[in-house]
């Protein structure tokens, strides 16, 4: 069943909820959430999106009003969502080729529309992790 049936806007999951449905995901899921926190010391947002895109309950997180990323649980993995904007496209291009091919190729396939790149990022390997932490660290600096 899919996510957003499975959990309409009448039924928040709760993280536990959110771990089981990723399944074999959740290890990455967990990385990703904890060096998301630590880097940032921020906690995410549980929001609800209409977008026919990828409807239904998400994780927002946000630093000074500025999104670092949004993560959608699927079935045995994620997607995160990574806004390359204009302020950051010259630097994820000079670091481009330190990106997985698959990030790469997603970078390139993706369109230039409503103030940026928005890369729908499938993390399925923890190769995908470091390159979504590295185009976070490019939008907004970690605190380290």
């Amino acid at each position: 069943m899919k996510w957003n049936e499975q959990f309409n806007i009448n039924r928040v999951p709760s993280y536990e909820d959110i771990k089981q449905y990723i399944g074999e995901g959740e290890p990455l899921w967990s990385e990703l959430l904890s060096n998301i926190e630590k880097a940032y010391q921020v906690k995410p947002k549980m929001t609800y999106s209409k977008c026919s895109a990828q409807p239904g309950w998400n994780l927002k997180y946000q630093k000074s009003g500025k999104s670092l990323c949004t993560l959608y649980p699927m079935e045995g993995f994620f997607i995160g969502l990574v806004v390359v904007g204009a302020k950051e496209v010259e630097q994820v291009e000079m670091e481009l080729g330190t990106f997985t091919s698959y990030v790469q190729e997603l970078y390139r396939k993706t369109s230039f529309s409503c103030g940026g790149r928005w890369l729908m990022i499938e993390v399925k390997d923890k190769s995908v992790i470091n390159d979504m932490q590295s185009l976070i660290a490019i939008r907004v600096k970690p605190k380290r």
